[in-house]
């Protein structure tokens, strides 16, 4: 097939684009930027913003399918920003696949889209939005997520992936943020609770988008107009994934607690300074990010498996030998 995605030059879109290669389809890929990881694929890369309507429709003429993965992430920012990319482009992309008459568009959207700031531990699908968000990355995704969910109809077929926590060799944004932090002794355990998380090896992440098309394709009915979380299907204390994270770097573990509350109000304090003297950087914590560490967020993946036949093919152990791997061989080069 001859399929579209966008941001496939970033961590996951790329991850996909390599599966869509490897099993023989031809793709055509739209990110802001050029990439050299793409050119040695052979794609054919379209370059535009997600707010530009006509670049995208030219770009997916010819398609056959979407995988709609590029977005504007990160704890901090300007709503603009986030809006443009995340809710414009998305509207952007449906519209195009309408007047082009293309079928059937997968959407990345993520877990965070129904995070409340508390405890949310095997929940499925049916969790609700929560009432006020304190981030505009999930904020936009969750606008993003409804548009697509409504769009399905008879004549385009849409479906939502949330995957969780993503991590993985090539990680260009959480990995080196984490190791920075390590390097700079600025990591800190949020209470004395498990807070157990789930994440999502990329591959796995990957893998996932590819069978959900394959489920539309030929028996859309059973996935059409609904979401699904994906993750690694194994939930853990928070302090364990992020120490063995650190670990693939050789960093040592995080021993360091801080009480949650003062986190809070160091996140809730910080936002404020930067807001009030209009400071472009990233607060060192927020509030969303305080609210991520100092909790439990795993979600039930039933539906997923069900489905669509989503299974977990690279295991944790797996993962974070190919990380350790990775890292180590990137540092040497």
């Amino acid at each position: 097939m001859r399929l579209f995605v966008t941001g496939g030059g970033g961590f996951l879109g790329l991850a996909i684009v390599r599966q869509l290669c490897a099993r023989g389809d031809e793709v055509v890929t739209y990110s802001r930027t050029h990439h050299q990881s793409l050119d040695r694929l052979g794609v054919r890369q379209c370059p535009g913003d997600f707010s530009d309507y006509g670049a995208i429709k030219q770009a997916m003429t010819g398609c056959e399918a979407v995988f709609h993965v590029g977005a504007k992430t990160g704890p901090w920012g300007k709503y603009k920003d986030f809006y443009l990319s995340n809710v414009k482009g998305t509207e952007n992309v449906v519209q195009a696949c309408r007047e082009l008459g293309i079928k059937n568009l997968v959407f990345t959207s993520s877990a965070s889209v129904v995070f409340n700031g508390k405890n949310s531990e095997g929940h499925n699908e049916s969790l609700p939005y929560p009432e006020k968000y304190r981030a505009y990355y999930p904020q936009t995704k969750a606008i993003a997520e409804k548009f697509v969910m409504a769009a399905d109809d008879l004549s385009l077929n849409t479906v939502c992936l949330r995957p969780h926590l993503i991590w993985g060799p090539e990680d260009p944004h959480f990995l080196p943020r984490l190791f920075e932090k390590s390097k700079k002794g600025k990591l800190r355990i949020l209470g004395r609770s498990l807070n157990e998380v789930d994440s999502t090896y990329i591959d796995n992440a990957a893998s996932a988008h590819l069978q959900v098309l394959n489920q539309l394709l030929h028996n859309p009915v059973r996935v059409k107009g609904k979401v699904y979380f994906i993750s690694q299907d194994a939930p853990i204390p928070i302090a364990e994934l992020i120490n063995k994270l650190l670990a693939s770097g050789e960093l040592p573990a995080v021993t360091k607690r801080l009480s949650p509350g003062i986190a809070h109000f160091a996140g809730w304090l910080l936002e404020r300074i930067h807001v009030i003297f209009g400071l472009s950087s990233e607060p060192l914590v927020t509030v969303f990010l305080a609210q991520q560490l100092s909790t439990s967020h795993w979600y039930d993946i039933s539906a997923s498996k069900q489905d669509f036949g989503y299974r977990v093919e690279v295991s944790m152990e797996k993962g974070m030998e190919l990380l350790r791997e990775w890292v180590s061989q990137t540092s040497n080069e």
